[in-house]
């Protein structure tokens, strides 16, 4: 199973978290370049999408509504029904965790990385993570204040207001200003990759050091975090088994089943921390604690899937089809293959 090193290095952020808290102000500096940084970050998501593509995409309602109900509803409910498991697996800060983990919206990047590598639609998880983010930022909040209720923290209007602040304003601005700085944000996208994951971190430390400050960490025991993980394998496992499957009772092909299972299945930390430090506050590192080891989990698991998908039966055969000079399916019954003509990109 493979272990993403940035997963270490989150880990090292919530270690130096422990040792070096921020505090006083170091803690509202941090908190207000932490809010810089996720801004910036929704910005450079506004100013990667193109519109064209995007409005391709909704040509393809049938599955964005699929992965939406996925990610919106069948999530939340299987995040109330598991109420019933505490206190016996869970306290109840640690089942709030979860709870709020089942209404954050899904990835962009990971969904398009796996859907890639087990040769799905991938224009298509492009367009599904981006939607996905999109309405996340309004409805995460409002999810969030019917079944967290009280346990959300400070939640009230003005919560929505500065998470679409945060979030979905700089996505509008870089949308706007995609046509001029577009092409730049294209040619430098693994220098400014960094700003995805520095911006996370940055995140983590703020939301952590506040958690350590406020004493929150006392409330969690090595048994507690063994039953945390065991939930959330259990909940893995049965919305893989769900994408998958409920995909193909819908007649989706093949393709497009690849981009609902891992688009439908999984949460993003990087919109899920923001809006936790807005709607927890000090309870916020006790919050995201869920969907940081989910996140880990879905990262480790999905890659082992997406490897097995690219060497389905019918991946092979799609990719041979494809290859310079080999065969072409005849378009009309009864008519034989001819080889395909010229070299072609693939």
């Amino acid at each position: 199973m493979p272990i993403d090193p940035y997963i270490l290095l989150l880990l090292g952020t919530v270690g130096l978290a422990a040792l070096l808290p921020a505090r006083g102000t170091g803690a509202d500096v941090a908190s207000g370049a932490s809010t810089a940084a996720i801004a910036f970050l929704f910005f450079l998501y506004g100013a990667r999408l193109s519109t064209r593509e995007a409005m391709d995409g909704l040509r393809h309602w049938r599955l964005h509504v699929t992965v939406l109900a996925c990610t919106f509803v069948l999530f939340p409910l299987l995040g109330l029904a598991s109420r019933g498991l505490v206190p016996v697996f869970l306290t109840d800060p640690l089942y709030q965790g979860l709870l709020f983990l089942t209404l954050v919206p899904s990835t962009i990047q990971s969904s398009i990385a796996f859907t890639s590598i087990a040769r799905g639609n991938v224009p298509a998880a492009i367009c599904a993570g981006s939607f996905s983010s999109l309405v996340g930022i309004v409805v995460t909040p409002l999810l969030a204040a019917a079944l967290l209720g009280s346990g959300g923290g400070g939640f009230s209007a003005d919560s929505v207001v500065e998470i679409v602040l945060q979030l979905l304003v700089p996505f509008v601005a870089g949308q706007v200003l995609r046509r001029w700085i577009g092409g730049f944000v294209a040619r430098h996208k693994k220098v400014l990759g960094l700003v995805d994951r520095g911006s996370i971190l940055l995140v983590v430390y703020t939301a952590f050091s506040e958690g350590m400050v406020q004493g929150v960490w006392r409330q969690v025991s090595p048994v507690r975090l063994a039953g945390l993980l065991a939930v959330e394998a259990v909940l893995l496992a049965v919305m893989l088994l769900l994408t998958w499957y409920g995909a193909k009772a819908l007649r989706f092909g093949r393709e497009d089943r690849i981009a609902i299972q891992f688009a439908g299945s999984k949460k993003s930390l990087a919109a899920g921390l923001p809006m936790a430090s807005v709607l927890f506050g000090a309870q916020a590192s006790l919050a995201v604690l869920p969907l940081m080891l989910f996140h880990q989990m879905q990262l480790m698991v999905c890659a082992v899937i997406a490897k097995r998908r690219s060497h389905d039966p019918e991946a092979v055969a799609s990719e041979e089809s494809a290859e310079p000079g080999g065969p072409e399916r005849s378009e009309k019954p009864g008519v034989p293959a001819r080889p395909r003509a010229g070299t072609g990109n693939h």
